[in-house]
């Protein structure tokens, strides 16, 4: 699945009148990007949620460049990505895990290699993580499973369950692998962050764990500056396959 959905605010007046998933790098959108990414990682179908400018999405998919089935999830009202991720569960039902991407993250991830640590690992969820510098990030106990989320170094900190001490600080990516079990287990309503349900479920009892990415290039596209930062890299090759 890839998160589409978002009005794209950080990048105005650009998205105005223009989803962000139809922002382009180098000459095509980042839609387009990310999906070309995953049907290289084995991805054979897909499902795109929609809610600004939807039909010029609509559109755009309709004209067979991707390549593969893809099924649109319209929201009416945005849902953030659990309240997206539920609303769209009937179109990802099926018996192998999937992955979860964000429209709007270009990165040199390796996702074969992501979806296969996935499937050895038996795990509800892997995500994709980094050492770097971020405002919130994921915390991880030295096993590398999902403990805890914290608001800038040393600020708030919700846990999973019971506080740890030995915890590291990651960065996610906004690419996950998900087993098809999440879908079912998704017990919240209305719209509500993903991050928010895999601490809940991780305190359940859940695995969820992390997938390290050091020093992959990874970026994601939410304002005017990153925007031009990768414009400037592809003019000159230096993006990722």
């Amino acid at each position: 699945m890839v998160f589409a959905a978002g009005v794209g605010s950080r990048l105005r007046p650009l998205t105005d009148r223009v989803p962000k998933a139809l922002v382009e790098v180098g000459g095509r959108s980042l839609l387009e990007l990310v999906l070309e990414r995953l049907i290289r990682a084995g991805v054979d179908s897909a499902v795109v949620n929609v809610h600004h400018e939807p039909d010029q999405i609509v559109t755009f998919l309709n004209t067979g460049r991707i390549g593969i089935p893809i099924a649109v999830s319209r929201e009416t009202e945005l849902l953030d990505t659990g309240g997206g991720l539920k609303h769209a569960a009937s179109l990802l039902a099926g018996d192998k895990p999937f992955f979860i991407h964000n429209v709007d993250v270009l990165s040199g991830i390796d996702l074969e290699a992501l979806y296969r640590d996935h499937t050895k690992s038996g795990a509800l969820v892997t995500l994709a993580v980094q050492p770097r510098a971020t405002g919130r990030a994921l915390l991880f106990d030295p096993e590398g499973l999902l403990t805890g989320w914290e608001e800038g170094p040393g600020g708030r900190r919700d846990w999973a369950g019971p506080p740890h001490s030995n915890v590291e600080r990651l960065a996610f990516c906004g690419i996950h692998v998900a087993s098809p079990s999440l879908l079912s287990r998704l017990s919240e309503s209305g719209a509500f962050p993903i991050v928010s349900a895999y601490l809940r479920l991780a305190g359940e009892g859940a695995i969820i764990r992390a997938f390290r990415a050091d020093g992959v290039f990874w970026s994601d596209v939410g304002n005017a500056e990153k925007l031009e930062a990768v414009r400037r890299l592809s003019a000159v090759g230096g993006l990722p396959a």
